[in-house]
This record gives structure tokens, C-alpha cells and sequence, in this order.
């Protein structure tokens, strides 16, 4: 009897489960070039059933020098690269996060880094702008995301028909109490272009950890390989579960890491270990 109770069990997870894809590129200064790639990559990643695709960091742009994505920024709900998320998600009939792309903010000589998600109709239903900066000094390595980059200031959760999904933007990762903040996530995507340096020693054990805080699912779409600016970017786009295991991967080059989300299982893991329900927040 108990022997029938877990195949049915098993059964009914199975039927809950779902497939996301996290896809994985080395852009470069050519935005229709991106788009191609992207066009063909989200294919590859709806043929083996995804339903929700997730792309990385400036997918349509990593520009020779950091005014380029400035010279292409388009207006919110306008532009090549709104038309292409809208038209591929609705083509597909899947949910598509557009990873992040140049927008026009309020300063002139500076983007927002903004990753839109669109529905299976096509329809934009989500804007995150990314909050926090980037800035390295270290040896050859000068970054500083500020000059370009006007910052957001909004956390962004969406219900969606696979839960409650939060938004985040690569360098957002090291700040755990942007997380904390999305209350009751289930799917935490993270488009992402992190550097080789940082990215070698530090982004694996955060986005592990960020998955095992919150007991929530990281599907985290990086930029990955040598690009035409000479930027090298660590890769490793992995989707991982609410227990910390990584699903799937890609270490390097452009690709698609697939694995399957059991909300079922989820489920399992937070009523065993109920640690969302004992955060204490401790003032100063």
C-alpha cells in the first residue's frame, strides 16, 4: 500500500514539473548579430521543452567600449530588441526573460540596465532595473557601472503560472538582502555577464548559496567566453535547486543548460526545513 502511495506520488510531482532553460552567449558590438544567436539559441531551448527561457546580462550588446549600449539604448516598450522578446515569446508560447538590455532613463549620457519578461502572448508583464553597480579595481581590471549606468530602485517579484518569480541583475548576487526582500520567491532568475576573475572564485557559491536561503530555484543565464572588446566573461550558466544542487551547466561558449523545476519538491524541502519562518530581522 505504501509502495502504491509513493509511485503515485512520484507521479503526480512529475506531472508538476516543468522545464526551464538558461541560455548562454558571448555577445558582441553587432546587436542583429546578438539577436541571431539568441533567436537560434531560444529554438534549441524550446525543442527540448522549456517553457520558461531565461537570457543573460546586455545579450544584444556588449559593445567595443561601455558609450556603445548608450548609442543603442531604446525607449521602454519601443525598439528592435522590444520587438524581438515580444514576437519569440509569442511565437514559442513561452515566458521569456529578456535578460537585460540598454534603456533610456532619465539621464542623458546613461542607460538602465533593465531585464523585461514577456508572457506567452508576447506581452511585456515585468521591468527590473538593475539596482546595484559593478565596480572593480584590480590589476589590469577597471570597471565602473556608474558612469553608464543609471541605477534602479525597485525590487521586483511577478506571479507567474510556475509561482512567484524575482528578478535580479548579475552584481546584484552579493547582496543577499535584495533576495530577502522578494518575500516567498519560488524562481529567482539572474541574467548575468560576470567577469572571469571575480567569477572563477565567487559565483558558484553565490548563487548556490542564494538558492539555499531562500529555499527557491536559480536560473542564472551568464555571458560566457572571450568577447570582441577583449572582456572575458567566467560562463558557467547553471540552473540550481532549493537544496543547493546544481541541475545543469554550461562551463563555456554559447549554449543551453536545461533542467526541470518540481514545485512539488519544493514544497517537500520547505515543510522539512521551515527556515523561512524562523528569520528574525535584528536592528542596529
Amino acid at each position: 500500500m505504501s509502495q502504491g502511495n509513493s509511485t503515485q506520488q512520484r507521479i503526480a510531482a512529475q506531472a508538476n514539473a516543468f522545464k526551464v532553460a538558461a541560455v548562454q552567449m558571448a555577445s558582441g558590438p553587432n546587436v542583429e548579430g546578438n539577436l541571431a544567436e539568441a533567436r537560434r539559441l531560444i529554438a534549441k531551448a524550446v525543442e527540448q521543452g522549456a517553457r520558461l527561457v531565461v537570457l543573460p546580462e546586455f545579450f544584444a550588446i556588449m559593445g567595443m567600449n561601455e558609450q556603445d549600449k548608450v548609442a543603442v539604448r531604446e525607449q521602454p516598450g519601443e525598439g528592435n530588441v522590444h520587438a524581438f522578446l515580444s514576437e519569440t515569446a509569442r511565437r514559442h508560447k513561452i515566458w521569456l526573460v529578456g535578460g537585460s538590455i540598454p534603456l533610456a532613463g532619465n539621464a542623458p549620457e546613461k542607460v538602465l540596465n533593465s531585464c523585461l519578461v514577456f508572457d506567452e502572448q508576447g506581452e511585456q508583464v515585468a521591468r527590473y532595473d538593475k539596482i546595484h553597480l559593478f565596480n572593480l579595481e584590480l590589476g589590469n581590471e577597471s570597471y565602473n557601472e556608474a558612469k553608464t549606468i543609471e541605477p534602479g530602485n525597485q525590487v521586483v517579484v511577478i506571479d507567474s503560472p510556475f509561482g512567484r518569480i524575482g528578478l535580479a541583475i548579475c552584481y546584484d548576487l552579493r547582496f543577499p538582502e535584495l533576495f530577502r526582500a522578494m518575500k516567498g520567491v519560488d524562481i529567482i532568475v539572474l541574467p548575468s555577464a560576470f567577469t572571469e576573475t571575480t567569477g572563477k572564485m565567487h559565483w558558484e557559491v553565490l548563487v548556490r548559496a542564494r538558492a539555499v536561503e531562500n529555499l527557491a530555484y536559480v536560473v542564472a543565464a551568464a555571458q560566457g567566453g572571450y568577447h570582441v572588446n577583449g572582456r572575458e566573461t567566467h560562463g558557467n550558466s547553471m540552473v540550481v535547486d532549493p537544496w543547493g544542487r546544481v541541475l545543469d551547466r554550461l562551463p563555456r561558449g554559447s549554449g543551453v543548460v536545461i533542467a526541470d523545476i518540481n514545485p512539488s519538491y519544493q514544497t517537500s524541502l520547505r515543510n522539512s526545513l521551515p527556515a523561512l519562518s524562523h528569520r528574525i530581522i535584528y536592528g542596529c
